[in-house]
């Protein structure tokens, strides 16, 4: 607590005096560009990784960055329709990240119910991402079938996201696009879901115009080769 403290004086008497301008705006309102879902694990920091200004990420975080698919009352409902209709935000990333202790807990499911049963209802709103890759990667193990895991959960939750209308029809006006990244916390790469070629690569290639909303999951017949970066 005293190292918090001690960066709350530092802010208050330097950061903030060099970069009044900034704040000076950001307190007549915010225009954020991105609605930025991702884990609520501490090792994640999205303006860190994106090297994004204050107020430029609208971010949205909970364990296992789970989009509750439209129809349940939630606060991710809530943010997500705050973000598009009010915010008017155009572009949505969804972001797991490896090493990720909700999809290490959804693997293990069952074994939740009884230690952690608001955790093992709240996973249960992944069991999508759960049965894919029990049907699909049976002949991975322990980081392989984690990382995997982390990959085809966001692209569940993306298809969470477009059970809401007004996601869907955003996207259907072209006034909306979705991306779907996984961070890897060892090498500090991001790579970017890419709905041609159905894997995941550097980001790069998404500053091309009118991409393909992903839609599909991975190529079930060789998952890691652009996943994973060891």
């Amino acid at each position: 607590m005293r190292k918090l403290i001690r960066g709350l004086r530092e802010f208050k008497d330097n950061h903030f005096p060099s970069h009044l301008e900034l704040f000076e705006k950001l307190g007549m309102g915010q225009k954020p560009r991105v609605l930025f879902i991702t884990c609520s694990d501490s090792r994640i920091d999205p303006n860190l990784l994106t090297k994004a200004d204050v107020g430029e990420l609208f971010i949205m975080r909970n364990a296992g960055n789970i989009i509750p698919p439209y129809g349940s009352l939630s606060g991710e409902g809530a943010t997500i329709e705050y973000a598009i209709q009010s915010l008017e935000i155009e572009q949505v990333i969804v972001c797991g990240h490896t090493h990720c202790g909700a999809m290490n807990g959804l693997l293990k499911l069952e074994h939740l119910r009884e230690e952690m049963p608001i955790v093992y209802e709240w996973l249960k709103l992944a069991e999508g991402t759960r049965r894919l890759v029990k049907e699909n990667y049976s002949h991975l193990r322990n980081k392989e079938l984690l990382e995997i895991t982390s990959a085809e959960n966001v692209l569940t939750q993306i298809d969470h996201l477009k059970t809401y209308p007004l996601v869907r029809s955003r996207l259907y006006q072209g006034r909306l696009n979705i991306y779907g990244w996984v961070y890897n916390l060892e090498t500090g790469e991001v790579l970017a879901y890419d709905p041609v070629s159905h894997s995941y690569m550097p980001p790069q290639h998404q500053l091309v115009d009118d991409l393909p909303e992903p839609s599909l999951h991975t190529d079930m017949s060789d998952p890691l080769d652009s996943m994973v970066v060891n």
